[in-house]
């Protein structure tokens, strides 16, 4: 649904755009890693193993089929038939186990209180107010009492930012319209709705934004980098020691390509 404002249809990101999207990219080998993010996230307050989760707006799968490793059951959705049919080859490729659904992310096709954790990564941003507040609930609803709601989205503080709001201005931005977030904001939000904030972190985007913008650029003109740089020993092992300590720090929630949070919805725990 287009919503309108001061008379003038507001941009929007649409089914269409996430068809395309997924039709372009069903090669995944060309689809940007997110380094184990949510994996990584997730270990830091639970265990895993036999816990049932769900990854609204699967996309491509890439953070929920690296949890099956640690013995979570996972169930994928998604409302793309081309993301759909990437989620059942790579299933099929990978020899794991996961429970693929074509649902709606406002009317899940689960009864309340179904799994112990729900995550989104690039989901919440893409739409308009009110619509993830309602998002939300929905999230709470099939969540037991006790699990985790982890929401990941772009972080409001940087260039990309800047470049997106560009893009979406001249129509150009791949998912038609998304707005970002403060970890602030995020936190407020899941208060608001009954959830308790347990956990809260910003990553930094590898490659990085200014090359992933060359590549994007060169590519136009027929010109195609290898998806990651090739790596340089010294200076590779050098940022990764640098690194790896200040992820552990509040500055990529504020400095980070993403940010999320992970909140508690309280009673019994699973």
């Amino acid at each position: 649904m287009t919503v309108t404002r001061s008379g003038g249809a507001e941009k929007e990101s649409s089914r269409e755009h996430w068809e395309t999207l997924w039709r372009e990219k069903k090669d995944v080998q060309h689809v940007y890693s997110n380094e184990n993010r949510i994996l990584r996230q997730l270990l830091r307050v639970c265990d895993l193993r036999g816990k049932s989760v769900l990854e609204v707006g699967a996309g491509t799968g890439r953070d929920s089929f690296p949890l099956i490793e640690y013995g979570a059951k996972v169930v994928q959705l998604d409302y793309s038939v081309n993301s759909l049919q990437i989620l059942k080859s790579l299933s099929e490729e990978l020899h794991v186990q996961s429970n693929i659904v074509g649902g709606d992310t406002f009317q899940l096709p689960f009864r309340d209180e179904t799994f112990d954790i729900v995550f989104h990564q690039g989901l919440l941003e893409h739409f308009h107010h009110p619509q993830p507040e309602a998002l939300l609930k929905e999230n709470i609803r099939v969540l037991k009492r006790g699990g985790l709601l982890l929401v990941d989205v772009p972080q409001r503080y940087h260039p990309y930012t800047v470049a997106k709001h560009v893009m979406m201005a001249l129509n150009k931005w791949f998912a038609g319209w998304e707005r970002s977030f403060s970890v602030r904001e995020l936190k407020n939000q899941m208060r608001a709705l009954g959830l308790t904030p347990v956990y809260a972190y910003g990553e930094w985007m590898y490659p990085s934004f200014f090359y992933r913008t060359f590549r994007e650029g060169l590519k136009q003109m027929g010109v195609t980098l290898p998806l990651n740089p090739r790596p340089i020993p010294f200076l590779s092992t050098l940022r990764a020691k640098i690194r790896r300590p200040l992820l552990a720090t509040a500055l990529p929630r504020y400095t980070g390509i993403s940010i999320g949070v992970i909140g508690k919805k309280e009673g019994i725990t699973s």
